[in-house]
């Protein structure tokens, strides 16, 4: 298709997926006909200490084993195999959306629950873990993130067990980054998948820079991320009804259309 004719002709994605992971999204943009601008919120690191190690081996002994991310999965397997007599049969293994489902299905774990919402609510409204007193539940995750998560499943009186297998910090943005983005024509748009990289991208950008980010429609995956972009002083914001590119980029391909049809 020339593309004139693609859904995203004349628009530019801002990814602000951790460092090296921006892909996926921009190329799901760039085949819809958008330019692609990476712009990282985050890196990510190991965390390979013997406490780390100790921490994850008594979060896999759970009944119940949450991973939160695709990256909590990578750095997990670093640390330890993930599969029999690992995670032995009888576990409850549950993926916080179908991305981090499919790093577990790499690592040999294969019968996960996912929830219908790929975010920390969504996944807080599974039968399984309405109740849960005297119930041991294994959280690997990050130090800092999933906060809601930890507080609702220990009120609902699990015995948790956090493993928090990387950590996460701001990316280092230079003028480079800004220019690019000052650089860019066209309507804009910024795939809002995390609160914390999108607060250290407003903090890292200059005035100018910030201001044309501003300007982008918040693609956001969650009413949580939405009130959180409006907050930042995002003017449009776009629902999405899951964090992954390809939901992203639909939600974004939809808003387009019915721009250019009204």
């Amino acid at each position: 298709m020339p593309p004139s004719f693609l859904p995203l002709s004349g628009w530019y994605v801002v990814s602000l997926r951790p460092v090296g992971q921006h892909r996926r999204l921009l190329q799901a943009a760039q085949a819809r006909g958008a330019q692609g601008l990476a712009l990282p919120g985050l890196r990510l690191a190991a965390r390979e200490d013997t406490l780390t190690r100790m921490a994850l081996d008594t979060a896999l002994c759970r009944r119940f084993v949450i991973f939160t991310s695709p990256a909590a999965v990578r750095f997990a397997v670093r640390l330890r195999t993930l599969k029999p007599p690992r995670l032995r049969n009888g576990q409850r293994v549950f993926a916080l959306g179908t991305a981090t489902a499919a790093a577990l299905r790499r690592a040999g774990v294969v019968d996960t629950t996912l929830p219908a919402q790929a975010n920390s609510e969504g996944l807080l409204e599974l039968a399984e873990l309405q109740s849960l007193r005297g119930q041991g539940v294994g959280l690997v995750t990050a130090p800092g993130g999933r906060a809601l998560l930890a507080q609702q499943l220990r009120e609902r009186g699990a015995e948790l067990a956090i493993a928090e297998v990387y950590a996460r910090a701001p990316a280092r943005l230079d003028r480079s980054h800004a220019s690019r983005l000052l650089e860019a024509r066209g309507r804009g748009a910024v795939c809002v998948t995390s609160a914390e990289a999108l607060g250290n991208v407003i903090d890292a950008l200059p005035a100018d820079a910030l201001a044309v980010l501003r300007r982008c429609v918040a693609v956001v995956s969650s009413p949580r991320l939405e009130a959180i972009a409006r907050e930042a002083g995002f003017a449009a914001t776009i629902r999405a009804p899951a964090p992954t590119p390809g939901s992203l980029i639909d939600a974004l391909c939809a808003h387009a259309g019915a721009r250019a049809h009204p």
